[in-house]
């Protein structure tokens, strides 16, 4: 895998710098989101909707500002003269949108851990829609791992006494948001693609604004400095692991990214339970193991498969 390794005191070569590069970047955007319900609980007492709305806005002036000092603006003729790179967009935005206010008002809720199993569950939610969707082939241990994701959503459903919603509607939010950027096709880099899809979002998350503080539900100017900044810096927050994902994307293997990033849904679970003091039945932490070996049942298929570059389902929670 690492071409760059040299005899002992040998100097590095540039793919091992690249590599090393990489991986770093891309442990940190996945630590980054991994502790995001520490960001967002420090927003309290605004709500869900609430750092939605600045999530998107300030996310867009960061996005066009560093585009408008690098004049890096050609690229958006492609919306105007590829409509179905433009529906792509939209639909994108969509659903990410769905994900970042779920995910928000998870971690307000005290349902940390629930919004950590959706990211666990992610991964095989991806291989599952590859399979109905696009109508992809699955290798026998893939079919063993989704099977026994199946069998975690039955068991977490019966001993809850109800499905785990969050954590389905986070998994499918994010799966079908891949679904959507794979059928339009890796048109746009990743500082245009969240430019464009906060730029569809800009005038929602207006109107969300306008309609909180009509109704003096807003928490922007009334919670003191401190708070306000941290509104204002969920912009660079959402950009930059981003940015830092999109970069070890570049640099490193495809299943060297599949294994990073389950460090989000840990350190995610971790937060909720050892930070923000949230409660684990027995019965969810065995619901948690069966995902847990589905997903190594996951991973052992794609370290086996790595000559053949099979894709390995990667979560990015923004």
């Amino acid at each position: 895998m690492d071409r760059g390794l040299t005899r002992a005191g040998a100097a590095p070569t540039p793919d091992h710098d690249e590599t090393r590069r990489g991986s770093i970047q891309g442990l940190l955007a996945y630590a980054v989101w991994g502790l995001f319900p520490l960001y967002f609980a420090a927003l309290k007492p605004a709500g869900a909707w609430e750092i939605l709305a600045h999530r998107i806005l300030w996310t867009l002036l960061l996005c066009a500002a560093i585009l408008l000092v690098r004049r890096d603006l050609a690229w958006m003729r492609q919306l105007w003269q590829r409509p179905r790179l433009g529906l792509g967009v939209t639909a994108a935005a969509l659903l990410i949108a769905v994900n970042w206010v779920v995910y928000v008002a998870a971690v307000l809720g005290g349902h940390t851990t629930e919004a950590a199993l959706g990211y666990f569950l992610n991964p095989l939610v991806t291989v599952a829609l590859g399979v109905f969707v696009l109508k992809e082939r699955l290798r026998p241990l893939q079919w063993v791992a989704v099977g026994i994701g199946a069998a975690a959503f039955v068991f977490l459903s019966v001993a809850a006494g109800s499905p785990p919603v969050i954590a389905i509607t986070l998994a499918l939010s994010f799966g079908l948001y891949g679904l959507v950027k794979k059928k339009v096709g890796v048109s746009l880099q990743a500082m245009h693609s969240l430019t464009a899809e906060t730029a569809v979002l800009a005038p929602i998350a207006a109107v969300m604004l306008v309609v909180l503080t009509l109704r003096g539900e807003t928490t922007f100017t009334t919670e003191g400095a401190v708070h306000t900044t941290l509104l204002v810096a969920a912009g660079a927050a959402t950009a930059a692991p981003l940015l830092l994902f999109a970069g070890a994307a570049r640099r490193v293997p495809l299943v060297t990214i599949g294994l990073l990033q389950f460090i989000t849904p840990v350190l995610q679970l971790l937060c909720g339970v050892l930070l923000l003091h949230e409660h684990m039945t027995p019965s969810r932490w065995v619901g948690f193991g069966i995902v847990w070996v589905a997903l190594a049942v996951l991973t052992v298929d794609s370290l086996r498969h790595l000559p053949r570059r099979a894709p390995t389902p990667v979560a990015v929670p923004s």
